[in-house]
């Protein structure tokens, strides 16, 4: 079985998502963690729901999340090979918003270091919002991807500039 298979949370996804998230009035990260990856037949009737594509699977997803709309954040299992943690993580909302919003694992801790979630990064990124670190989550960061310490801004910037045609791959599977 290929390393993508696994439906297990990555030690450094579960350490992250075992610290609360505090939506504070909408100040904070609107986030609601899955205490497991969605099954596969969960998340193929999930990609088949948002795209109205009912020839597709979800096999390129792992869903560990939502937002309070019901928006999901996922591994996207784009890299051949590579083991979930090198995977980009996406966002896919609810009202159709999409986004990479960080290129691995190591990045995304990052990104929820400075006070982003999936949501936030994918449609917030380029607004007035600005950082607000987070101390428990900078020290799972600094522990699981020591070496890869940026803001988010930095984070967001560099999964849409390595997967810029995620939003026209996703819409083109939309019927």
């Amino acid at each position: 079985m290929p390393p993508t298979d696994d439906r297990q949370f990555p030690a450094a996804l579960a350490a992250a998502l075992a610290v609360p998230f505090d939506y504070n009035d909408g100040d904070g990260i609107d986030f609601e963690p899955f205490p497991a990856f969605l099954t596969a037949e969960d998340t193929t009737d999930w990609f088949q729901a948002w795209t109205s594509n009912g020839q597709l699977n979800g096999d390129a997803f792992r869903v560990f999340g939502q937002d309070g709309t019901g928006g999901y954040a996922a591994f996207w299992l784009v890299r051949p090979g590579q083991p979930l943690e090198k995977q980009p993580v996406v966002f896919l909302g609810s009202e159709g918003e999409t986004g990479v919003v960080a290129a691995s694992l190591g990045d995304f801790l990052w990104l929820l270091a400075d006070g982003f979630g999936p949501l936030e990064a994918a449609t917030d990124y380029d607004s007035d919002r600005t950082a607000q670190p987070h101390e428990a989550f900078t020290a799972i960061a600094r522990r699981f991807a020591p070496d890869r310490p940026q803001p988010a801004a930095a984070v967001i910037e560099q999964a849409v500039k390595e997967f810029p045609d995620f939003d026209d791959t996703i819409m083109e599977l939309c019927r």
